[in-house]
C-alpha cells in the first residue's frame, strides 16, 4: 500500500496565529468541532489568509459585507463543489460537498453534481447555473451575450451572474493552492450531512 499523502507545507500552531487569526480559527473550532485545515494552512502567511477569506466571505457570506445574493447557500456550495470537481481539488469537492449536503438535506446531492450535475437531483434553474459555471471554470473566453441571456430565461440577473462567475473564479484559485500545496480534506468531512442525526431519546 501507498502512504497516505502529507502536506508539502507546515501548518503553524494555533496558539502561534496573530490574534485576530487565532480569534477565527477558535470560532470556527467551536462551531463546527474541528478545525478545517485551510483555516491552519493559509494562516502561513497571515496577509494573505487575511485577502483570502475577506473575499471568500464577500461571495460566499455576502450579508457579512452587507449585500444580498439571488443564490441561496446551497446554489453558492453547488458552484464550488461542482467545479472544484472539474478542477480535480479532492479537498474542496469533499469540503464543500459536505456543506453543499448540510445546506440542501440532500445526502446525494454533493457526489451528483461532482460527477454529472445534469444527472443531479437539482432543477433546471441550478443545472443551468452549473452549466455557466463550468463554462467560466473551463472556457471563460469562450462566454458570449447568449449565456447570459439563458440565465435570464432562468430568473437570474446580472448580478446573480457575477456571484456565479466570481465564485467559480475564487474557487479555481483555491482549488489550485489545495492541490499544489498536498492539503487534505479533514476525516470529519466525509460523513457530514451523508445522514439525518439521531434524535436524542425522549
Amino acid at each position: 500500500m501507498s502512504t497516505p499523502p502529507t502536506p508539502r507545507y507546515q501548518a503553524p500552531e494555533i496558539n502561534d496565529l496573530p490574534d485576530d487569526i487565532k480569534a477565527k480559527v477558535l470560532e470556527v473550532q467551536e462551531k463546527a468541532g474541528f478545525v478545517p485545515n485551510v483555516f491552519l494552512a493559509f494562516a502561513r502567511r497571515p496577509a494573505e489568509w487575511r485577502a483570502f477569506f475577506a473575499y471568500h466571505d464577500a461571495l460566499m457570506v455576502p450579508e457579512s459585507v452587507g449585500r444580498e445574493s439571488g443564490l441561496t447557500k446551497g446554489e453558492r456550495e453547488m458552484i464550488v463543489t461542482t467545479t472544484s470537481a472539474s478542477n480535480h481539488c479532492l479537498y474542496c469537492v469533499v469540503a464543500h460537498g459536505a456543506i453543499l449536503r448540510i445546506y440542501e438535506k440532500k445526502p446525494l446531492v454533493a457526489d451528483q453534481v461532482a460527477i454529472n450535475h445534469r444527472k443531479a437531483d437539482i432543477s433546471p434553474r441550478q443545472c443551468a447555473m452549473l452549466d455557466f459555471a463550468l463554462k467560466v471554470c473551463n472556457h471563460s473566453d469562450q462566454v458570449e451575450d447568449a449565456d447570459f441571456a439563458a440565465l435570464h430565461a432562468h430568473g437570474f440577473n446580472d448580478e446573480d451572474i457575477w456571484d456565479i462567475a466570481a465564485i467559480t473564479a475564487f474557487f479555481g484559485l483555491s482549488n489550485r493552492m489545495a492541490s499544489f500545496s498536498g492539503m487534505m480534506p479533514n476525516p470529519e468531512f466525509y460523513l457530514m450531512g451523508r445522514a439525518p442525526k439521531a434524535k436524542p431519546a425522549a
